[in-house]
């Protein structure tokens, strides 16, 4: 047992962290729980579901809940669940998420818990994100004497491309306590590039911006023979292509970067007829809110002026995605702490540089001070720097990540609410 502080938290220094004993109950009892959280996350990856209408998710979600006594909500706009902790004593809340949502993907896995819906897979780990805040939840609430506040549970829909987050706070996620939450905390799985139950992040920027644009350059159709006769818009929709490369470099700072794609182009039904339309779709990933800013103003210009250049015109319609995921630095110290604590100097990994995905939880890292970590889920005897990554339907998942997952989540809302 650690020693009760003035205030009478237990297993808490004076300064309001928690102590070495805490910490290895806390993992011990994550590794002792992983049967249970692992048959959760079976069943979950057994009936993957896309978008914001997730109901045998939430239907799992709320039975595994159901005996952990919380105030239990459900959204009005998305299957999404929140469920609020409440400690012993008074106190701030804090938040804790997960995302429910799959991928439209095939599996080729060959796992035993194999995707039973066509075409559906969670290939990015969502289904390890929900049990283990599950398993969060449990090691929380066997603690709920030593809780000085509350903690929010945030299951939610739609992270892959709809705003979930967003809508979940609008919906009043994050004073679903009765105040808003001081801090909070996310979790990722990797299926490659970290070995099983490393814990990585940063401070500051750790993942992108994800913006979508389209372009139509708009010509004057003709005979393919008789380019002089007509505007042809495809060579300057392939100008506008090279154009975007080469402005990133050139306007934008090397060392906050901003990277577009062009994914995806069209014109033309044959190959001696010119089009009256070309058309661009492109992703612009930036690491930094100033870049976010900056970018659709200087690529309409690009697009715009290049097309006027041949005497035509473009129109860019520039859809913003999802904001930079940007960590506190405060919070990163918190993680970082607390897992070497837990996992040894081995369990940490310091990321050098962000990822180039995007996350909506960069919505509730807008409102509240919080970190969002990394862990690592390779298979035994898969090469994390070969393994299938994210988003393939080979992407398999460790359930060991389970382990270190449900235990930072739970130290972070027990560590934070230590310090009042």
């Amino acid at each position: 047992m650690g020693h009760v502080d003035a205030q009478g938290g237990a297993g808490q220094r004076r300064d309001g962290t928690l102590e070495g004993p805490t910490l290895a109950a806390l993992r011990d009892d994550a590794a002792a729980d992983l049967p249970t959280t692992a048959a959760l996350r079976h069943a979950l990856h057994r009936v993957p579901e896309r978008g914001l209408y997730l109901p045998l998710t939430q239907r799992l979600v709320l039975d595994a809940l159901a005996d952990l006594d919380l105030e239990v909500a459900t959204g009005r706009a998305l299957s999404s669940v929140t469920a609020v902790l409440r400690g012993a004593r008074p106190g701030p809340a804090v938040l804790l998420r997960g995302d429910m949502d799959a991928l439209p993907v095939t599996e080729q896995t060959g796992e035993p818990f194999s995707s039973q819906h066509a075409g559906v897979m969670h290939a990015c780990g969502h289904d390890l994100h929900v049990a283990g805040l599950v398993g969060a939840a449990r090691l929380l609430a066997a603690r709920r004497e030593e809780l000085a506040g509350s903690v929010v549970l945030m299951f939610q829909p739609g992270e892959e491309g709809d705003h979930g987050a967003r809508l979940m706070i609008e919906e009043g996620v994050l004073d679903a306590a009765g105040s808003r939450v001081v801090g909070a905390y996310g979790v990722h799985v990797m299926s490659s590039t970290l070995p099983v139950g490393v814990v990585a992040s940063r401070p500051g920027p750790l993942m992108a911006a994800s913006d979508q644009v389209r372009v139509t350059v708009e010509g004057r159709g003709g005979h393919g023979s008789k380019p002089y006769l007509a505007a042809d818009p495809v060579p300057v929709a392939a100008e506008i292509v090279l154009a975007l490369q080469t402005m990133v470099t050139r306007q934008f700072d090397v060392f906050d970067p901003v990277v577009v794609t062009v994914g995806r182009v069209e014109a033309g039904t044959k190959e001696n007829v010119i089009p009256d339309l070309a058309h661009l779709d492109a992703t612009v990933r930036t690491f930094s809110p100033a870049t976010h800013a900056a970018a659709p103003e200087r690529i309409a210009r690009l697009c715009e002026h290049v097309a006027a250049a041949h005497g035509m015109r473009a129109t860019v319609d520039y859809q913003r995605g999802y904001p930079v995921t940007v960590n506190d630095a405060v919070e990163v110290d918190r993680a970082r702490r607390l897992t070497r604590a837990m996992y040894g100097a081995q369990g940490w990994h310091e990321a050098e540089v962000p990822v180039p995905g995007a996350e909506d939880f960069s919505y509730v890292l807008q409102e509240v001070p919080g970190a969002f970590v990394f862990v690592g889920a390779t298979p035994a005897g898969l090469d994390p720097a070969d393994a299938p990554y994210n988003h393939s339907p080979r992407a398999r998942f460790a359930d060991d990540a389970l382990v270190p997952s449900s235990a930072v989540l739970a130290a972070l809302a027990l560590d934070r609410l230590a310090q009042g």
